[in-house]
């Protein structure tokens, strides 16, 4: 029976997903402000500004699946706070567009290495039949922290002058700090203990926190005679191809639907489809708001219907919505009709790759490489996201862009890359929900039993 100790576990480790969307979405309150102040060209903007903590991010997912596995779960899960907390303050007091870069950089490295650590954290402590909710409250916490970031830019723009920005994104360091603090109570990942570090007795005593004395010493059993691989066998090594696949193509179309595109400049966007600056920051919440809804109603199908289940629906919904985007641009819609697609976009996203990607990422790589798996997932998805919003001031600039006279081409081939997403969905991705983690190992690395 899943006690209580384990849903505070997962509260305090998802926390982490608040910060990472917070820190990920506060920018865009900050954005303008920043390139009138500094006098910025499209080409500094987009490269250190904007892209800065993204390329953070990459360098974080690609380096925090080797400490995670060499020195546990927990003590990176304390490290990405205080990223988070030194990116915080470091940002809302530089005076600089290189030192506000650099704290940018460690904000993303916060954002990547949480990328890795908390779903495979989560999904090493939690049951089959719950895993999938439970993780799901990292991207929960993600949305959320998106939402309340553009709450929060939206009562900040004006309170400090010009320097509301700097507020904007100061007041990251107070969730961070509370982060850092209940890090400290969590245990760690018992499937890390028994495997990596050999420690049963430990792995055990976690896990009776989760279950009964019975029913922990059978999940300890399962762990510890499931066939493993080899110690030092590569995480590029030809048994790992299936999950390695389906980690990176799931990765590559998270990013090629657009979602960081449009979370990362929605008042851009919105200004350019004709609303006025506080008003898109106030549209900016609705997209917010509708991010948080979809993805609680995900959270609560994923464990009944299924990840692909989903990951089909979420297709469907992208191909109509951002076709719909495009379509008002072209014609020159009313903005509150292209808001209209735009929150539509936002819950196909949140009830689809949103809810699943974390989750299944988490679920297709076996213990021993399971961190590292999870850094390979995310630093696809991370590089990804640092080129769109590199080149996106190319594309959304008022006197310089390349579509400023034509944006609805790029959401037209968003829309194409979510068609491929469907036919993929549907011919390649396997249902993960309510399958024990060694079950799955043995299904996609064709383990012998």
């Amino acid at each position: 029976m899943l006690k209580n100790k384990t849903a505070l576990w997962t509260f305090s480790a998802a926390l982490a997903g608040f910060l990472f969307g917070f820190d990920t979405v506060v920018i865009s309150g900050a954005n303008q402000p920043i390139k009138a102040l500094w006098n910025l060209s499209p080409l500094f903007h987009g490269t250190f500004i904007m892209s800065m903590a993204l390329w953070g991010t990459v360098v974080g997912a690609l380096t925090a699946g080797i400490p995670t596995e060499r020195y546990g779960r927990k003590p990176m899960l304390l490290i990405i706070g205080l990223l988070y907390l030194i990116s915080a303050l470091g940002s809302a007091f530089a005076p600089d567009p290189y030192s506000f870069s650099f704290f940018r950089f460690l904000g993303g490295l916060g954002v990547g290495a949480s990328s890795v650590t908390v779903p495979a954290y989560i999904s090493e402590i939690a049951s089959a039949k719950h895993r999938g909710r439970l993780v799901g409250r990292y991207q929960f916490n993600i949305v959320l922290g998106i939402f309340i970031a553009y709450l929060s830019n939206y009562l900040l723009d004006g309170f400090g002058g010009g320097n509301d920005w700097r507020w904007m994104l100061g007041v990251e360091a107070i969730p961070a700090l509370l982060y850092c603090a209940l890090v400290f109570a969590l245990p760690e990942s018992p499937r890390w203990l028994a495997l990596k570090k050999k420690d049963v007795t430990s792995a055990l005593r976690v896990l009776e926190s989760v279950y009964s004395k019975e029913l922990a010493k059978v999940e300890l059993e399962a762990m510890v005679v499931v066939p493993q691989t080899k110690d030092k066998l590569s995480l590029f090594s030809r048994v790992f191809s299936k999950p390695l696949t389906l980690a990176f193509i799931l990765a590559f179309f998270n990013q090629w639907s657009g979602i960081n595109f449009i979370l990362y400049y929605a008042p851009e966007i919105l200004e350019i489809s004709g609303l006025a600056g506080k008003d898109s920051l106030l549209s900016s919440i609705s997209i917010g708001g509708i991010n948080l809804i979809f993805t609680l109603i995900g959270m609560n199908l994923i464990d009944k219907v299924g990840r692909k289940t989903l990951l089909l629906f979420g297709s469907l919904g992208y191909i109509v919505s951002l076709s719909g985007v495009a379509w008002a641009f072209k014609t020159g819609a009313n903005p509150m009709v292209l808001l209209v697609f735009l929150c539509s976009f936002i819950a196909s996203h949140a009830i689809g790759q949103g809810a699943v990607i974390w989750v299944f990422i988490a679920e297709i790589f076996p213990t021993k490489v399971r961190a590292l798996g999870q850094s390979f997932g995310s630093s696809v998805h991370w590089v990804f996201a640092a080129i769109i919003t590199l080149i996106t001031p190319y594309f959304l600039d008022s006197t310089d862009g390349v579509l400023k006279d034509t944006p609805w081409v790029i959401f037209a081939f968003f829309a194409g890359m979510m068609v491929l997403q469907l036919l993929w969905v549907l011919v390649k991705v396997p249902e993960t929900k309510g399958v024990p983690l060694e079950k799955i190992q043995k299904q996609l690395l064709n383990t012998k039993k």
